[in-house]
């Protein structure tokens, strides 16, 4: 059988696996992309990043709307209307899918609508039965939702974080597994756009990747809002009969039994490397199911590289991107530097959002580090005040020179905050150089200047 021969195979046209493309056509003129989903463009452009917050934006909308009294408004009904939502959510990132088609469909690539198996470690074979072969490859796949053992969860009908944001119906009460970022925000969404919500977590506290101070921001918030979320549980079974969906969990020493006619398993995703055949091709995974990849991506294959959700270890899109990159510049032997985590930017679009940069406090007691520290809540800031976004705080962490390590911000726009202090972590500034800075009053950024300053106070 003939096989066809290229420069650079990337296989899965998200984020990562363009980032990668584009960079390796730079120097490379037979770079292919190989990508059999339904639609091009990429779990962020299609069922994450944005029509998630798309929807998000939409509900925080509708509840300053429903809170208009307490801005002296008076608006009489404010209420969701999900087919509006979901055609707006559709126009919307209609437009990002077709730039990132016509970008893949562009005579800059071959594009092969198909999905591919390695047959040996530089060869792949698509499912109509053409053979590809490259000098280098990139693995970009993505991850897809995952499946816990726990009872009865496989075999019932449940959503997974797809259908929630394809939904044109408003849902009377949905049972939501999982208190993770995305299980978060769409709990959220749910009940903001007047959906009866019952969230169960198994750990102590939601959000366990952040601090237990920002998990408990968020608790408050969710309780406040009407949300019934159980913590530091233990998932007995899920079922599914003529009354809907029962979980069964075991909840303070006792058996709880909640009903609900939909059901949101949000517990999680996993790396999408099933049908790829990476152990023909030599590709060694992690026990997390992770490609193994060194700090330039590249695998136990010399020729094959990874980037995204599929490699880890953050499923952020602008690391994706980063390790595509990265990537594609040392496979056609250019300079690159390896990302660095310690700079690491992530955000959680709840309401309050979360927004952190560099290294947590955790990270720097595991490493050993002496570090100063100080915070200052939003309900001692005027610009939050007068938002009634008074729920949250800042916190910075510094070493003994003053240099900045990281920081959180649990508050309204945490998101857009944190990168005023991104910006000084990425670039090694102290808490001295970060005060030169015209801090404007009143604004919610102006707010980095209390911690700061009790910082450079310490020093």
């Amino acid at each position: 059988m003939e096989i066809e021969e290229f420069d650079y195979i990337v296989i899965g046209g998200g984020s990562g696996g363009y980032a990668a493309a584009r960079t390796a056509r730079e120097v490379l003129d037979r770079v292919a992309i190989i990508d059999g989903a339904e639609e091009l463009g990429g779990l962020c452009i299609l069922r994450g990043c944005m029509p998630s917050k798309t929807l998000i934006y939409s509900a925080e909308v509708l509840h300053l709307a429903q809170q208009g009294e307490k801005f002296g408004l008076k608006i009489p009904e404010a209420r969701a209307d999900l087919a509006a939502l979901h055609q707006r959510k559709l126009e919307t990132i209609g437009e990002f899918s077709e730039y990132r088609q016509g970008q893949l469909e562009s005579d800059r690539f071959t594009l092969f609508r198909d999905r591919a198996t390695f047959i040996d470690e530089n060869t792949v074979e698509l499912t109509d039965g053409r053979r590809l072969r490259a000098q280098n490859f990139m693995v970009a796949t993505g991850s897809v939702a995952s499946t816990p053992p726990i009872l009865g969860l496989a075999e019932v009908p449940c959503w997974t974080s797809d259908e929630v944001l394809d939904l044109d119906f408003l849902p009377e009460k949905v049972i939501v597994l999982g208190g993770g970022i995305v299980a978060c925000e769409l709990t959220q969404f749910l009940k903001r756009v007047g959906t009866e919500v019952i969230q169960i977590q198994r750990s102590e506290h939601i959000l366990t990747d952040f601090s237990k101070e920002a998990s408990e921001v968020i608790e408050e918030q969710f309780r406040a809002e009407g949300i019934q979320l159980y913590t530091k549980t233990s998932l007995k079974e899920v079922s599914y009969g003529d009354e809907g969906f029962k979980v069964t969990f075991e909840h303070d020493g006792e058996v709880i039994e909640v009903t609900a006619p939909h059901l949101l398993n949000a517990l999680g995703r996993r790396p999408n490397t099933k049908g790829l055949g990476l152990d023909k091709a030599g590709v060694e995974l992690k026990r997390s199911g992770h490609i193994d990849c060194d700090d330039f991506q590249q695998t136990s294959n010399p020729k094959i590289w990874a980037s995204g959700d599929v490699a880890g270890p953050h499923e952020i899109v602008h690391i994706a991107i980063l390790q595509g990159e990265l990537a594609a510049r040392k496979a056609t032997d250019r300079r690159g530097e390896a990302v660095n985590y310690d700079t690491l930017l992530g955000v959680v679009f709840t309401d309050p959002q979360i927004g952190t940069v560099g290294l947590s406090e955790k990270q720097l007691k595991e490493r050993g580090i002496d570090y100063l520290s100080a915070d200052y809540p939003f309900d001692d800031h005027g610009k939050s005040i007068l938002m009634e976004a008074k729920r949250g705080y800042v916190k910075i962490f510094a070493n003994q020179n003053g240099v900045v390590l990281g920081a959180e911000c649990v508050g309204k726009d945490g998101g857009e905050l944190i990168h005023s202090i991104a910006v000084g972590v990425t670039l090694k500034a102290s808490v001295t150089d970060l005060l030169r800075v015209h801090w404007y009053h009143p604004t919610l950024s102006e707010i980095w200047s209390y911690p700061l300053e009790d910082i450079q106070e310490e020093l």
